[in-house]
């Protein structure tokens, strides 16, 4: 699956398509990289990241790096590896960018996920980087939330090679964004579809504002005409009638 943060990049998610074995980056942040841990054998999933010392919250930690390509180039290859694999190192950087970590990438790609994460993901200038969200001390395993794209209509079965077992308290048992990206895409939709609709609505009133005091000018007007021509009827000697 791709993978994706809890915050969304509104830019790339927007017109990226869906492709699943892909991540986001949660929001955008300073530069900054650094070698502050190795990597060995995770009790999560295969390798893992470790902190080789302490580690303070803000730091970035290191950069995700890896081939920069088109997201049909990483369609491309996402069907050729296969629906089975559970396993992902491709990044969504924006609409127009993937980084494939499987391809010229760094350790970075093996930090893993955690629904307990004391890491999170920035970008800059369409660059990712893994930043600390919280003091690490050495020897704890770094992780950040996956939050991998999928849709409403994804095979249940593809879906479950996406398990979780980080181990954590609140673990949610999956490395799954919480929404399908499908209905992500329409509830922001209609939110749109309500803006804009708020924004006519707000307008007409604003309208019949400016179109009330016209209104109300020209009721005073005949409102102040109609006694003058009653006066000058009650001048009329009473029983006479006018002659041509």
């Amino acid at each position: 699956m791709k993978k994706s943060a809890k915050s969304p990049v509104s830019s790339a998610r927007a017109g990226a398509s869906h492709h699943p074995h892909m991540r986001h980056a949660s929001r955008a942040g300073p530069h900054g990289d650094a070698p502050l841990f190795e990597v060995r054998r995770s009790g999560i999933h295969g390798r893992g990241a470790y902190a080789t010392r302490h580690i303070p919250k803000g730091t970035k930690i290191v950069e995700y790096l890896g081939e920069r390509i088109t997201h049909k180039q990483a369609d491309a290859r996402y069907e050729d590896k296969g629906q089975d694999d559970g396993h992902t190192f491709l990044f969504v950087v924006s609409s127009r960018v993937v980084i494939d970590a499987g391809v010229d990438g760094n350790d970075a790609r093996f930090i893993n996920h955690s629904c307990d994460p004391n890491c999170d993901t920035v970008i800059e200038n369409e660059r990712v980087f893994i930043e600390a969200i919280r003091d690490i001390e050495p020897g704890a395993e770094l992780g950040y939330e996956y939050g991998l794209t999928w849709e409403s209509t994804d095979d249940p079965e593809e879906l479950e090679n996406y398990q979780c077992r980080c181990g954590a308290a609140n673990c949610r048992g999956t490395m799954l964004a919480e929404e399908p990206l499908d209905e992500q895409k329409a509830a922001r939709s209609r939110s749109r579809k309500k803006k804009n609709a708020g924004a006519r609505s707000k307008a007409k009133s604003k309208a019949k504002a400016k179109a009330r005091p016209k209104a109300n000018a020209k009721a005073k007007a005949k409102a102040k005409a109609k006694p003058r021509r009653a006066t000058r009827r009650a001048k009329k000697s009473p029983g006479k009638s006018r002659r041509g």
